[in-house]
């Protein structure tokens, strides 16, 4: 039977299947961990993805100025928190995270601060000169918000007891950013960006200069090989945040939690087999490896089902 909101005029299911359409068409790693998921958290977890995404593209869109894009993401904050107050709204994704947070006892905050991280470079100005991070704390805060607060979001839709399920999934955050900064590397220093450290950078021996200028397609230097290997090297340490974490996870969600490291794990891998060459290529798991992954998710959610 279809939902609906009598205020809001779109039914649920329907706001639902909206978001499960861009999940599928957009997640790419994530939603292999989404199809792993019992029906209703899987419709919880392709919300938040829907929200996330207008978030990034709100703050990405480069036909705009920082200014405008700031202004953009401000009007649609202002949207959401009016649908939070109990306001209509035809946004298929608004009306579907209010009753996943309400649904899953997500505490709104945890998006105000996801939004917060998407806005982080648009509070940097276009100055002009790079986007970057000063030390690795400077940094953290950066993946805290962009990717840990997600992984917050998620355990509560994924279930859990136990409070220190919380740092173990914030710290599986830090492992995945640190991942997507590795495979982004040549692509970020394109737009200007660089979220290696500079207090690594200089550690290395690699300028900021050498890295916003390099020739395009060119291996990786002797410094730059150790510094992103030691980029790499935080990342394994805080995927054993992830192991941590699984048993701290309602059971019957575990196997999407296992599908979710396997797939980010893998790319790092990926990475790091390739000798940290970020530049002549972006590394990516191949779907055959992804669906293999998949498959044993799949056959541990029937399991779990099973003994329940």
């Amino acid at each position: 039977m279809t939902q609906e909101n009598p205020t809001d005029g779109i039914a649920l299911d329907q706001a639902y299947a909206v978001c499960r359409s861009i999940a599928r068409r957009e997640a790419k790693n994530f939603y292999y961990a989404f199809i792993a998921l019992p029906a209703q958290r899987r419709n919880a977890i392709c919300a938040i993805y829907a929200f996330m995404r207008k978030a990034d593209d709100l703050a990405d869109d480069e036909s705009f100025t920082i200014a405008e894009r700031r202004a953009h993401l401000d009007v649609w904050m202002t949207a959401w928190r009016a649908v939070c107050a109990g306001g209509a709204t035809s946004d298929p994704a608004f009306l579907a995270v209010r009753d996943a947070t309400e649904k899953f006892a997500i505490p709104l905050s945890l998006l105000d601060e996801l939004v917060a991280g998407v806005t982080m470079d648009l509070d940097r100005g276009d100055t002009g000169e790079p986007d970057t991070y000063a030390t690795f704390n400077d940094l953290y805060r950066y993946c805290y918000l962009v990717a840990s607060v997600v992984g917050l979001v998620c355990i509560h839709i994924f279930g859990y007891k136990d409070a220190r399920a919380e740092k173990f999934a914030e710290e599986t955050g830090i492992a995945f950013q640190l991942t997507n900064i590795l495979r982004d590397v040549a692509e970020d220093a394109e737009r200007n960006r660089v979220y290696l450290p500079l207090e690594d950078m200089t550690a290395h021996g690699v300028s900021l200069e050498s890295l916003v200028n390099r020739a395009a397609g060119a291996p990786p230097t002797a410094n730059e090989h150790e510094l992103l290997k030691s980029i790499a090297d935080r990342a394994e340490n805080y995927y054993r945040s992830a192991e941590a974490l699984l048993p701290f996870i309602d059971p019957e969600s575990r196997p999407a939690m296992q599908v979710l490291v396997a797939v980010y794990h893998a790319l790092l891998k990926r990475i790091e087999r390739a000798d940290y060459d970020v530049f002549s290529c972006r590394a990516s798991v191949p779907l055959r490896q992804k669906l293999a992954i998949l498959a044993v998710g799949l056959t541990r959610m029937t399991w779990a089902r099973l003994v329940a």
